[in-house]
C-alpha cells in the first residue's frame, strides 16, 4: 500500500481539481509524496467526530488520472505492417472447438484474433468508502468503470467497415487510502454492550461480583488447593498462575495495540463479466527504483526478444509452436516459411507447429501471436515524457489473493483461472502540449481439456488497446466513436468545465 504525505495530498487536490477544469492533468502532481507504507509508520487514531472530514478527503491516488471517457486511439507507426490498421485494439481469442467436450479429443481449439473500437468511462464516487473492521478501519476512494468494445472488420466487397459489439463490462477500482486505529471508548463500550451487566456463572464459578468483566482471571491455587480467581491487574509481580478466563467485555483503549492492517496492495478492481463471472484483481503501481513515476516511455521488447510466452497467446502448455532456444522466432520479420505450408508427421514431429499454426498465419500477424506489440509500436512514432504502470493480477504468487467466479456453464466447460493486467498511464508531449494516453494488457486464463498426456492445457485470451480522451483523438476518429458509441461526450461540471465535479475548492 501506498501513502501520501498530507501537505503533498491537499497540494495535489488543488492542482488536480485545477487541471481537470482546463482539461489537463499531470502525472507528476498527482504522484508527488508517495511512499511505502510500513509496519513502522505512524497510524491514526479514529474518531467519530472526524468522519465527514476524513470521508471528505479521502485519497483516489492514480485513479484520479482516470476520470472521464476513454476512447480508441489508432496509429500504426511499424512500417513492417502492410495493412493499415482498422483500430487500436487487438484481441485474441481460443475457445473449444465445435463438437469437443471435457476430457476428449485434447488440444483442438478455436482461434479468432480481431481488431476493436473501445470506450470505457471511469467515474469517480464522491465521499470515501468506509470499510469497519473493529480496531481497524479503511477508507478507499472508489471509481466506477464502465467498458464497451466493438469488433472492426472489413465487409467483402464494399469500402465500409463492420462494427459489432463483443464484449461489455462494468465494475469498479478502489484505491487504498488510510487506514486507522480504532481503539474502543468509553461510549463505544457503552453504546454496543450486548452481555449482562451482572454474571451468575462468573460468581458461582470463580468468586467475580463486580459488573461487566473487562479483563481476564486468572486461577492463582495449585492443584488440589481451593479455587481461587483474582483479575489479571491484582496478580503481584512474578506471581504464578496456572488458568487464564478471557474477559468478556473492554476495556476503553482497547485494541489501540493492535493487530494493524499493513495491506501489499494499493489498488484492487471488481468487475462483472457478461460471459459469466466476476473477478477480483489486487495490484499496485510498480516503482523503478524509489519512483512510482517513471521518466521515459514503457518498455517492449524487440525482435526475438519478444518471444516471451507471458505475453504470448501461445501458452507453454500449447507447445510453444516448436520454438527451442536456439530457434526462436523473430516477432519483427515475416512469420517462418513453415506457417504457411502443408505440415505432416515429417516436417513436423510431434505436431508442435500444426497445433499453433494458424495463430502465426493470421493475418494480423505478429499482433496474433503477441497483441502488446501493437502498443509498441504505437509508441514508437510519440515522445513520451513520463508514465505510472499499474500490475494487477487475480493469483498472486505471494500475500494478498483475489479472485475468479464462475458460472456454472462456464465453470464447467471453459473455466477462467485467472486474469493479469498491465496498465500504463503516460504523458505524451504532441504539438508543444501534454496529452494523456492510456494502454492496457489484460490476459485471460482459460482450461479447458488436456493435452495427449493427461496435462492441463492453459488458454490465453488477450486484450490490449490504446485509449485517449474524446478530445485528443482526430476528428475522423472521433466521428466513429460518436456514432458507434451514442451519447459519447465529454464529461462536464456543474459550471459548464471539462472535469471531476467531485474536488471543488
Amino acid at each position: 500500500m501506498l501513502k501520501r504525505k498530507k501537505e503533498s495530498l491537499e497540494a495535489g487536490r488543488q492542482l488536480l481539481s485545477k487541471g481537470l477544469s482546463q482539461g489537463q492533468v499531470n502525472l507528476a502532481e498527482i504522484m508527488d509524496g508517495y511512499s511505502k507504507l510500513l509496519i513502522d509508520d505512524p497510524v491514526r487514531p479514529f474518531r467519530e467526530e472526524n468522519l465527514s472530514e476524513i470521508e471528505s478527503s479521502v485519497d483516489y491516488g492514480i485513479l484520479e488520472a482516470l476520470q472521464g471517457t476513454w476512447v480508441s486511439y489508432n496509429v500504426n507507426y511499424n512500417k513492417n505492417v502492410t495493412s493499415p490498421s482498422l483500430a487500436s485494439g487487438i484481441h485474441t481469442t481460443i475457445m473449444p472447438s465445435p463438437g469437443t467436450n471435457s476430457g476428449t479429443i485434447p488440444g483442438k481449439f478455436s482461434f479468432d484474433c480481431e481488431e476493436y473500437i473501445e470506450k470505457l468511462t471511469f467515474t469517480i464516487v464522491p465521499g470515501g468508502v468506509r470499510n469497519r473492521g473493529g480496531a481497524s478501519e479503511l477508507f478507499c476512494g472508489a471509481v466506477k468503470y464502465e467498458q464497451s468494445i466493438q469488433s472492426v472488420n472489413t465487409v467483402k466487397g464494399q469500402e465500409d467497415l463492420k462494427y459489432t459489439p463483443i464484449h461489455e463490462e462494468n465494475g469498479m477500482y478502489l484505491w487504498l487510502s488510510d487506514v486507522y486505529n480504532h481503539a474502543a471508548t468509553k461510549e463505544s463500550i457503552e453504546r454496543d454492550r450486548g452481555i449482562h451487566a451482572f454474571s451468575q456463572e462468573d460468581f458461582e464459578k470463580y468468586g467475580y461480583k463486580g459488573e461487566y468483566r473487562d479483563e481476564p482471571l486468572v486461577k492463582v491455587s495449585k492443584e488440589g488447593e481451593e479455587n481461587k480467581y483474582i483479575l489479571l491487574s491484582q496478580l503481584e509481580p512474578g506471581q504464578p498462575y496456572y488458568e487464564i478466563i478471557p474477559a468478556q467485555e473492554l476495556k476503553p483503549g482497547a485494541g489501540v495495540d493492535g493487530p494493524y492492517f499493513i495491506p501489499d496492495y494499493s489498488i484492487s478492481r471488481s468487475g462483472v463479466i457478461p460471459h459469466g463471472s466476476t473477478i477480483t484483481l489486487l495490484g499496485d503501481i510498480a516503482p523503478q527504483g524509489q519512483s512510482y513515476l517513471i521518466n521515459g516511455s514503457p518498455y517492449f521488447p524487440d525482435g526475438k526478444e519478444a518471444w516471451e510466452p507471458d505475453h504470448l497467446s501461445i501458452s507453454r502448455t500449447m507447445g510453444s509452436a516448436g520454438v527451442t532456444p536456439d530457434n526462436i522466432i523473430d516477432l519483427d520479420r515475416p512469420a517462418p516459411a513453415w506457417v504457411h505450408e502443408t505440415l505432416d508427421d515429417t516436417n513436423d514431429p510431434g505436431s508442435n507447429k500444426i497445433y499453433t499454426q494458424r495463430i502465426l498465419a493470421d493475418d494480423l500477424y505478429p499482433y496474433s501471436v503477441r497483441p502488446d506489440l501493437r502498443l509498441r509500436d504505437t509508441l514508437r512514432g510519440q515522445e513520451v515524457s513520463n508514465f505510472v504502470h499499474i500490475k494487477m493480477s487475480s493469483k498472486m504468487k505471494t500475500g494478498a489473493q483475489g479472485g475468479i467466479l464462475n458460472v456454472p456453464f462456464v465453470n464447467r466447460f471453459v473455466p477462467t483461472v485467472e486474469v493479469d493486467m498491465n496498465m500504463w498511464i503516460e504523458t505524451i508531449i504532441e504539438d508543444g502540449k501534454e496529452v494523456l494516453q492510456l494502454q492496457y494488457e489484460q490476459i485471460v486464463f482459460f482450461e479447458f481439456d488436456f493435452g495427449n498426456d493427461g496435462g492441463t492445457t492453459s488458454w490465453p485470451h488477450i486484450q490490449t488497446n490504446t485509449l485517449r480522451k474524446l478530445k485528443d483523438i482526430p476528428e475522423d476518429q472521433r466521428k466513429v466513436i460518436e456514432q458507434q458509441f451514442p451519447g459519447t461526450q465529454p464529461q462536464i461540471t456543474g459550471d459548464g468545465s471539462t472535469g471531476c465535479p467531485y474536488h471543488k475548492e
